[in-house]
């Protein structure tokens, strides 16, 4: 029997040392580093002990000064249509486009330490052991370096065994220079030294070395670096603290820093007890080992990334890029893809609670988000800027989908899930219903305007990122993005306002649905871009599927067409090619053919991606790194929503709830005889626990968080059952009266 499924029986569902990474050369460039963190520390260990270098990192590090132009009397959005109608195209592209490749406002990292142990032993292996969320490096003649953050408390530990002594070195990020209006692409956005800060004030004694750093508009941050000598070796700690945190911030680094040396064995284990109970939440075994092992890291890095009262996943989390340059693409907050892939697993996952810091922060910001609506489109309700800052402002790129009307409606599909996972009648009430009317209440009215069949349309209507940032990415009718998110919302909306007995509102929100076109569709039955345009070209950005997945508004279970829609828009998949996709272009296909329940095409498409597009950290690098030819893009610039689309995908694949009802394992090839999932999360806040063997499923239960009515696919018949069960009841389907 596979060893994990041992374990899911035993009720232990923990990575295991198959699952972690081992390296018996050392990673010498950051972006190959062991990850740690836990939401608002982060750090990179990486080097062959010649120095070891741990990169850090803290996610509310950002140099946030803002656009001048995004304040200026032409930034609105009628004059926007009016110089796309008028072909200004240099204008245009002067004010939205290229504010975005000066260097700031960007995340930025907060230095590096380096140690260097005396005689310089050789490396001889790396490992990150998930379970535990540490790093160990080992060197010939027994010294060994342990790194790890804990799990709760933001301090990051170092404990090295050794007789040789070891020197600690402190290194601020270099901010230095002139600033600079750059001009090159985001992607390669240049050094830090654009930036423009003063030096670093540095200070030391005899155990201690920190340093603080004034960054733009009078923002500093400081980071504490203590150690002590022990019997075995040496113990370090560090931590970065931010003027987020109040007035002396290199104050409060030193007491969290030297309080952790008065800590008794209690701290490790608080640490260890975190991220067990983390794992315990669900766990899956597959038969096939690069998938399974995949999902692990993944699952990990999620954790180590998201947390409640934390910032929300960036492009790169808590892992910013140290090689002295900007971080790629700013390292910023991307609403049109980066970050709604980034929270696809915590729902079916079961970790809703590190899905809520997305959505606290999504309500939190609403005011900056209304404001920018007022000002720019000039209408009510809310919109949000689909490339943000940490305060989820507008800092521009490419016009057509910076300035998108639907990046709003997408960000509320989320407020959607958690409802859904949790069955939070509070959430709907207080958070979910509120934030989707706000938006519904903008749609409807930039939707205002009627096109030639009589229908709302959408005067400016895109699909990212089909044709880039040309004119011709503007298209002529609603696009299939568009329109999707738009029926979508107002559909969503309208069932808010129905359990929340808002009838008149609920009324209200159909009848905009009602008077929006029809999916633009082939001959054959696949989704185009927009009317009468097909898709072209392979492309990375699956925008015009939209109404497959996420949103699910095309679905088999919707009958024949429904089914010849979806296969036809696959099918268009095979006859384009891969030669244009990025890595999470494959992620999310698995959540894709999942939904068409083609277990053959979602596995291929989660092993391309886990052999191809991913860095041997298992970081997605956007590029082919394979040499086989999957794709044309063969750069590395790292990005996360890749990684957590991944475990979505596969999660997909074993449990599937969005029609209403719970189907077991619906997406698997034929060959995946024996797999398992424990505490999979249903729509309903259901939990869900399943075993298959020899191809037969052997064991299942389902347990009931809220109480309510539970309808499953009966793994005995295959035809629907249904159960009303009570807050904390357990439906066992395998027993002799289970279904």
């Amino acid at each position: 029997m596979h060893s994990l499924l041992v374990l899911i029986a035993l009720g232990m569902p923990m990575p295991q040392p198959a699952h972690d990474l081992l390296y018996t050369t050392p990673a010498t460039v950051w972006d190959e580093a062991f990850p740690l963190g836990n939401g608002v520390l982060g750090a990179l260990v990486w080097g062959d002990g010649a120095p070891l270098k741990i990169s850090l990192d803290r996610t509310d590090l950002w140099d946030l000064r803002p656009v001048p132009e995004f304040s200026s009397e032409n930034y609105k959005y009628a004059t926007m249509r009016q110089w796309e109608k008028d072909g200004r195209t240099p204008e245009l592209l002067k004010l939205y486009d290229d504010p975005y490749n000066r260097p700031a406002p960007t995340k930025i990292p907060a230095g590096r330490i380096e140690l260097t142990i005396d005689g310089k032993p050789a490396f001889q292996q790396a490992r990150l052991d998930l379970a535990h969320a540490d790093a160990l490096v080992q060197f010939a003649g027994g010294a060994n370096l342990q790194v790890w953050i804990h799990a709760t408390e933001p301090v990051g530990m170092i404990r090295y065994t050794g007789s040789a002594p070891i020197h600690p070195k402190l290194l601020a990020p270099a901010f230095g220079g002139g600033q600079s209006e750059n001009k090159a692409p985001a992607i390669v956005a240049g050094s830090l030294n654009q930036l423009g800060y003063p030096p670093p004030k540095e200070s030391a004694g005899p155990q201690w070395m920190a340093y603080e750093q004034e960054g733009w508009d009078g923002f500093q941050f400081a980071v504490y670096l203590a150690w002590r000598e022990t019997k075995e070796g040496w113990l370090g700690a560090w931590t970065v603290a931010s003027k987020n945190e109040g007035a002396d911030w290199l104050a409060v680094a030193k007491t969290r820093v030297e309080g952790v040396f008065n800590a008794d064995a209690s701290f490790r284990q608080g640490h260890e007890a975190w991220w067990q109970q983390y794992y315990e939440k669900s766990s899956v075994a597959v038969p096939a080992p690069t998938i399974e092992r995949q999902w692990f890291l993944d699952t990990y890095k999620f954790g180590a990334a998201s947390r409640l009262n934390a910032p929300p996943i960036t492009l790169q989390g808590p892992w910013t890029a140290d090689d002295g340059k900007l971080p790629p693409w700013k390292g910023d907050y991307h609403h049109d893809l980066n970050t709604e892939l980034s929270y696809w697993p915590c729902y079916s996952g079961n970790r809703l609670d590190e899905g809520r810091n997305y959505l606290d922060w999504l309500w939190n910001t609403r005011d900056n988000c209304k404001d920018w609506t007022q000002r720019f489109f000039g209408m009510p309700g809310m919109n949000v800027p689909m490339t943000a800052d940490l305060k989820n402002r507008q800092i521009g790129g490419w016009r057509q989908y910076t300035h998108s009307s639907t990046t709003a409606a997408w960000l509320a599909h989320h407020f959607y899930l958690q409802w859904k996972y949790s069955a939070d009648p509070q959430f709907l009430k207080e958070r979910a219903y509120p934030y989707l009317r706000d938006c519904a209440t903008f749609l409807e009215a930039v939707t205002a305007e009627r096109g030639p069949d009589g229908l709302r349309t959408l005067p400016l209507s895109s699909s990212p990122e089909i044709n880039d940032n040309r004119p011709e990415a503007w298209f002529p009718s609603i696009t299939n993005y568009d329109l999707a998110l738009i029926r979508w919302l107002m559909g969503a909306a309208s069932e808010m306002a129905t359990a929340l007995n808002k009838t008149d509102e609920a009324a209200r929100w159909k009848g905009v649905a009602d008077t929006l076109p029809g999916f633009a569709l082939g001959e054959d039955g696949r989704l185009l871009v927009a009317r009468d345009i097909p898709l072209k070209e392979s492309h990375r950005h699956f925008s015009h599927l939209m109404a497959i997945h996420p949103l699910g508004l095309i679905d088999v279970s919707q009958g024949d067409e429904a089914r010849r829609t979806i296969d036809a828009s696959l099918k268009d998949f095979d006859r384009l090619g891969t030669k244009a996709w990025c890595g999470y272009s494959f992620s999310w296909l698995a959540s894709i053919a999942a939904r068409a329940k083609d277990g053959e095409k979602a596995a291929q498409a989660l092993d391309t991606f886990a052999n191809a597009f991913v860095l041997r950290n298992s970081f997605h690098c956007n590029g082919d790194q394979s040499g086989k030819g999957y794709s044309s893009f063969t750069y590395r610039p790292f990005t996360l929503e890749g990684n957590f689309a991944f475990a979505a995908g596969l999660q997909e694949m074993l449990l599937q709830s969005h029609t209403g009802t719970i189907e077991l394992f619906p997406a698997i090839p034929a060959s995946w005889k024996d797999c398992a999932f424990t505490q999979l999360r249903a729509q309903g806040a259901f939990l869900v626990s399943a075993e298959r063997k020899a191809g037969q499923v052997t064991q299942c239960t389902v347990t009931s968080e809220k109480g309510g009515l539970c309808r499953i696919l009966s793994p005995k018949t295959g035809k629907p059952v249904e159960r009303t069960l009570k807050a904390g009841e357990t439906w066992n389907l395998m027993a002799p009266n289970g279904v």
